[in-house]
């Protein structure tokens, strides 16, 4: 009896002994297999593509490839109000003055940021200038194309002020000219017309 019960014992301790390796044997194929796939699945996905990249600190094209050189007409003055159209010159001395509109070397050209300047001869092109104040507009056209702008701002101030081309945050437009417009001889002032940009019509390159 006590021989059969120690059989008994053994074989069901066999028994337990072989469920638990085929258990484990089992669990770790699976978990083999799982790894495994796991592997080549990363090996071969696809990652998506990333968007292109945006080029950092890209500057905008220029409006002017080329600057106008020194009594150059490189645009004209179009002024609605007096149904007037001014070829600019570049340069604001007595030369480019003596053929209509000249453009103050010292400041931005039309359409770019910043203050662009332009003075003209009260007994000649800029006659009836004393007629455009606020609200008004003023057109530019260049071979960078149409800048409309709106005068904000008319002011008097003495010949020498410079506050005239001082730099601006935003495209501006300042328009000068000799006060009084009937004075007789050397004028001791100055009427300006500041004006923003309201609109631009660049031109097809």
């Amino acid at each position: 009896m006590k021989k059969r019960n120690t059989k008994i014992i053994l074989f069901a301790s066999i028994l337990v002994i072989v469920i638990g390796v085929g258990i484990s044997t089992s669990n770790v194929f699976k978990f083999v297999k799982g790894y495994t796939l796991y592997k080549i699945h990363k090996a071969y996905a696809v990652s998506p593509k990333p968007d292109k990249p945006v080029e950092k600190n890209q500057e905008p094209k220029a409006l002017y490839p080329v600057r106008p050189k020194t009594g150059e007409n490189f645009g004209e003055l179009i002024i609605p109000k007096l149904d007037a159209t001014l070829p600019i010159f570049e340069g604001a001395n007595e030369n480019e003055l003596a053929k209509g509109v000249g453009h103050y070397g010292g400041s931005v050209l039309p359409g770019e940021k910043d203050n662009s300047v332009l003075a003209g001869h009260r007994d000649t092109v800029f006659r009836k200038l004393g007629e455009v104040g606020k609200g008004d507009l003023l057109i530019v056209r260049t071979s960078a194309g149409e800048f409309t702008y709106k005068v904000s701002k008319v002011r008097i101030v003495d010949k020498d002020d410079r506050t005239v081309i001082v730099p601006r945050p935003t495209a501006t437009l300042t328009v000068s000219t000799c006060y009084p417009f009937y004075f007789i001889g050397q004028a001791p002032k100055r009427y300006i017309l500041v004006g923003y940009l309201l609109s631009s019509k660049l031109a097809m390159k």
